[in-house]
């Protein structure tokens, strides 16, 4: 690989034939500073039942580290339970993290435990927890201080024994000063943190990760030993990765399929990256090209500018009135895809405005109602 030496490169090889022998879908891979360092919070961080807050971008890893401190904690033979709070309507949310007594709403046939009881003994890993709604912030600080949950329709204080580790991807300061997360909540979250860094920023890690891919990728094709030339590897350390790992592994997947031979050039990772998110420049300058060194560009003339981009995303949202799921929905794209825009374009903070004008406007009009009737 591009600026490792042979003995290095061997002891890459011997990692990654070790991690898909084993068939494990949750093993760490790297060996830059920043992947050490968070190997040793772990082995520290799993001795604890502290609450644990794990911070970075979308797409970097962050439940593969919840899961490794709770598969080195001692409650490891317990369950490890994972709720996205932002994919869950927040009508809900409180269903699903309690659980319901039978008959506390139409339909509710049944009790239903919540996931947190279902954690009991085990680990609850909270993913995007900074997307809690409001109303449901003092429940989950009970929680972490009493160990106890009430049903939904329930009246009996129910005792848990579950460790709180979560994940945010957003700036928690601006939602605390937005008022719209509890700051009590947030340092009971944050007893011990871990962050995950970008993969943009774990230097040869990508090529690692890279190789990784390729070869389970690869495997699962059937296609045999394939690798990359030093034009592809330079070309993974240039590109900025705003989906981070996600995006590689996507990246590398499109190219194993693509690719005619057993050798990954640079024009078969092309079309897989999103340069119009990330106008990044080369991180390693490339050597002379060969004659015989074709890599085919994108085609950028034909893709929207992220000024565009954003204008677009902004304008639908204040439509929506601050209803990411409803913009998501009009502009025909995920709910995971409109988060990474709204990171990526840091738009957290005139969303809550948007979300404000909306509720004053509706309190006018109800004034205005009332004051009629």
């Amino acid at each position: 690989m591009v600026g490792r030496s042979d003995a290095q490169r061997d002891v890459d090889e011997a990692k990654i034939a070790a991690v898909l022998r084993s068939g494990s879908e949750r093993c760490i891979v790297g060996d830059s500073p920043q992947i050490r360092t968070i190997f040793n919070l772990i082995r520290k961080y799993a001795a604890s039942d502290a609450p644990v807050l794990i911070t970075g971008e979308t797409g970097t890893g962050k439940e593969l580290i919840a899961h490794a401190i709770h598969d080195r904690s001692p409650r490891a033979r317990g369950p490890f339970r994972v709720i996205n709070c932002a994919a869950i309507p927040p009508t809900l949310i409180a269903s699903e993290l309690f659980g319901y007594e039978k008959g506390a709403f139409t339909g509710a046939a049944t009790r239903k435990k919540g996931i947190i009881e279902a954690a009991q003994g085990g680990t609850l890993f909270l993913d995007e927890v900074g997307h809690l709604p409001a109303d449901m912030q003092g429940y989950l600080l009970r929680v972490l201080q009493e160990k106890t949950i009430q049903l939904v329709g329930g009246v009996d204080q129910i005792p848990v024994d579950v460790r709180i580790v979560s994940a945010t991807n957003v700036d928690f300061t601006s939602l605390i000063d937005a008022g719209t997360f509890r700051s009590d909540l947030f340092f009971r979250l944050k007893v011990l943190t871990i962050h995950s860094p970008p993969l943009r920023e774990r230097g040869h890690d990508i090529l690692t990760l890279a190789l990784f891919f390729l070869r389970k990728f690869a495997g699962e094709m059937g296609r045999g030993e394939m690798n990359f030339t030093e034009a592809a590897q330079r070309r993974l350390l240039s590109y900025g990765w705003p989906g981070n790992i996600r995006e590689l592994m996507a990246v590398v997947q499109r190219a194993v399929v693509v690719c005619d031979d057993d050798t990954i050039d640079a024009g078969d990772l092309e079309d897989g990256f999103v340069p119009e998110l990330v106008p990044s420049p080369p991180a390693v300058q490339p050597a002379p090209r060969p004659a015989n060194d074709t890599v085919r560009r994108p085609r950028t003339e034909r893709r929207r500018s992220a000024a565009e981009r954003r204008g677009e995303l902004v304008d639908m949202i204040r439509q929506c009135g601050g209803n990411l799921t409803e913009a998501a929905e009009n502009l025909g794209i995920s709910r995971m895809t409109i988060y990474r825009l709204i990171e990526r374009f840091k738009l957290d903070q005139m969303i809550q405005d948007i979300r404000n004008e909306c509720r004053e406007e509706d309190r006018e009009c109800y004034a205005e109602q009332t004051a009629k009737t």
